[in-house]
């Protein structure tokens, strides 16, 4: 007589996951195999995301990979290798994207706001000081800026509102006479007269007066032609509305003359 093997045929009746182990003649045990869990003869896939996460970090995302196998990754938002994440501050790098002028604070999901810093306007992306600030952060208009320092004119950082009109960097550069002003020491009467105080005037504000009075005393006389605005029929706008917390700058192609 020979011992039957139960387990020879069929796997024993147990279950493919499951090894089938001879114990006495004619009988068998099922155990299930590594990775899965049951009575031997029904074995299921063991799952570790089921429990405390499969050891992955809060903020990570548990993905079962096969038996009892599961990967960690960090969620949107966090860094690390998944058993731990820790959270990415987007305004620790390069202000969050937002204007240097701004303050970056972290909100959640993943998210900032971005706010203007207290004498500055705008969307928090973009934030504009008073207009004697952004003169020098234009190099259209930073020479203009730099006269007005060497004379010490300081106007433009009161609470206005102003209208200026800026002739050009290049066009103050090359101008011949800009050095005779400043020899005869009319250099400061020739800047204020680019000045309008008392006035927020926008590009559409000026399409509809014909003269206004700058800080020098005297009248500019606007037109309106070809689409374009002309000061004095000489100087025409050739930018236009960059507006700050005191006033609004327009460059000229043109030195105003009192």
């Amino acid at each position: 007589c020979s011992a039957i093997d139960a387990c020879e045929s069929s796997n024993g009746g147990c279950s493919s996951k499951a090894e089938c182990r001879r114990t006495t003649p004619g009988n068998r045990a099922c155990v299930c195999r590594a990775g899965y869990t049951g009575d031997g003869i029904v074995c299921l896939e063991i799952n570790p995301c089921l429990v405390n996460n499969g050891g992955c970090d809060r903020n990570a995302e548990c993905t079962q990979t096969g038996p009892n196998q599961a990967v960690c990754n960090c969620l949107r938002g966090y860094s690390g290798d998944g058993k731990t994440c820790t959270y990415i501050s987007m305004c620790s790098q390069n202000n969050g994207g937002c204007s240097e002028f701004a303050i970056c604070n972290d909100t959640e999901l993943t998210d900032r706001t971005c706010t203007c810093k207290p004498n500055y306007i705008g969307d928090g992306f973009k934030c504009r000081g008073n207009i004697f600030q952004e003169l020098l952060r234009n190099s259209e208009t930073s020479r203009f800026y730099f006269h007005l320092e060497a004379l010490s004119i300081r106007d433009l950082s009161g609470p206005g509102p102003f209208t200026l009109f800026v002739p050009r960097t290049d066009i103050l550069n090359s101008d011949p006479r800009v050095k005779d002003w400043i020899a005869k020491g009319v250099m400061a009467q020739v800047l204020r007269y680019h000045v309008v105080g008392c006035a927020n005037l926008l590009y559409k504000d000026l399409t509809a007066i014909t003269n206004i009075t700058s800080l020098h005393g005297d009248l500019i006389h606007i037109s309106y032609s070809q689409n374009s605005l002309v000061l004095n029929n000489k100087a025409e706008i050739v930018l236009s509305d960059d507006v700050g917390t005191n006033g609004v700058i327009h460059v000229i192609n043109q030195i105003l003359v009192p």
